[in-house]
């Protein structure tokens, strides 16, 4: 009787272990494969005006230049007009997404909508940032805005393949030809332009940010935002880099180091040139940092990841700030103060802006309620949208750092099941 009780104990616990594990990959890979599209949030909110739907319109001539998704599926964006006193204005807006750092995580992507056009969505919504309606976008509103999609897993900067696995890594060549594509759609004649991006794409906006400088005359005023982007590399709670790991798995396997800045490799391991700390003093275009000081993406997928949480002691906290104790709130300060020394030298130029509210938040420029509402984030008496605004068109200087939790009531802070 006491062997069967025991088996029946070890079974127990071996199929508990088992759960658990598959909990950690699936949390792990969802992550890694991180999606910031909105067509979520636009469904769990009630808006009073329905959103503009916009269609997705596939880069038929990608694919002679070796530009495809992770599956050698084309890629595509979403194109609203622009009109008005906003018809030569353009913003670009880089989708996020995660990233793939490995053969079987990059096999997994490409049977998503981030490796695969065959798995986006028709429609999505322009909310935020590529909202039409002047009461939620006000700088913005009327200009040509595209959504470019996310399908390479290396924030648009790869250029390899894995013939074996079927992979294609062209990050770097669906940039161009995007790039190339929107030139021939009137892009080439912008007198002000603006290209952004949200976490993997906010990275990318930084990466690309010259690059994209250079597509346009000296007269055209252009200019770069980064929202979530701005990724540290920083010691997670086991003492052990996280999001080093990562970064350095995606710029080996998918041959980033090729697309990266020639004033920072030339330096530095091209691993921590994807970090954009040791980027963003070298952008010469004029760039706007906008980030949580508590980002909840770095708080999950790089701080307190179940990889380095062993003893489940940041479980609660990593999905609720509420839950969490004095010693991880502490930690959290540490990362913010982190944050705040890396942007020091950059938000010395005059030219740059920054936007650093004591938020437990990510991607704030993409959501209604962040970007421009009644009650949006503010730093001082100005919102995210008038800060990026104000600073777009030289109204005023923007320096914007909030102070540390919990002394900020306007955050939208974000929790998790």
């Amino acid at each position: 009787m006491w062997q069967r009780s025991k088996c029946g104990g070890v079974m127990r616990l071996l199929k508990m272990l088992v759960f658990v594990g598959f909990v950690v990959v699936k949390w792990v890979k969802g992550y890694e494969n991180m999606t910031d599209t909105d067509m979520q949030y636009v469904s769990e909110k009630n808006f009073y005006n329905r959103p503009l739907l916009v269609g997705l319109t596939l880069i038929n001539g990608a694919a002679a230049k070796g530009a495809v998704c992770l599956d050698g599926s084309l890629p595509g964006y979403h194109f609203h007009r622009g009109y008005g006193s906003g018809s030569n204005s353009w913003l670009i807006q880089l989708e996020g997404g995660g990233w793939c750092g490995t053969i079987k995580n990059c096999v997994y992507s490409k049977k998503t909508r981030h490796g695969s056009s065959l798995y986006m969505e028709k429609q999505i919504p322009f909310i935020g940032i590529l909202s039409n309606k002047a009461e939620e976008n006000p700088d913005f509103f009327n200009w040509n805005r595209i959504k470019v999609r996310y399908c390479d897993g290396a924030s648009f900067s790869g250029d390899s393949q894995n013939v074996g696995a079927g992979l294609y890594f062209r990050g770097q060549r669906i940039w161009q030809a995007a790039m190339e594509d929107l030139m021939s759609k009137g892009m080439r004649y912008a007198k002000q332009a603006l290209l952004s991006g949200c976490s993997a794409g906010g990275l990318a906006s930084i990466i690309h940010c010259d690059e994209f400088r250079e597509l346009f005359p000296r007269t055209t005023r252009v200019k770069c935002l980064s929202d979530a982007g701005l990724f540290l590399d920083t010691v997670d709670v086991s003492g052990h880099r996280s999001l080093r790991n990562l970064f350095g798995s995606v710029v080996t396997l998918q041959g980033v180091q090729k697309s990266l800045p020639r004033s920072c490799t030339s330096r530095l391991n091209p691993i921590l040139c994807y970090f954009p700390q040791h980027l963003i003093a070298s952008v010469r275009t004029p760039l706007f940092l906008l980030n949580a000081a508590y980002d909840t993406w770095q708080i999950q997928a790089s701080l307190a990841p179940p990889s380095a949480d062993y003893r489940w002691n940041w479980f609660e906290c990593r999905k609720n700030y509420a839950r969490c104790g004095a010693p991880q709130i502490q930690y959290l300060q540490g990362f913010r103060n982190q944050m705040l020394r890396s942007t020091r030298g950059f938000s010395r130029s005059y030219k740059n802006g920054l936007f650093i509210n004591s938020c437990f938040a990510h991607c704030q420029s993409e959501r209604q309620d962040t970007w421009f509402a009644r009650d949006s984030p503010r730093i001082g008496n100005r919102g995210i949208a008038e800060s990026v605004g104000n600073w777009y068109y030289d109204r005023l200087s923007v320096q914007a750092i909030g102070c540390p939790y919990p002394c900020d009531k306007t955050c939208h802070n974000l929790v998790f099941k």
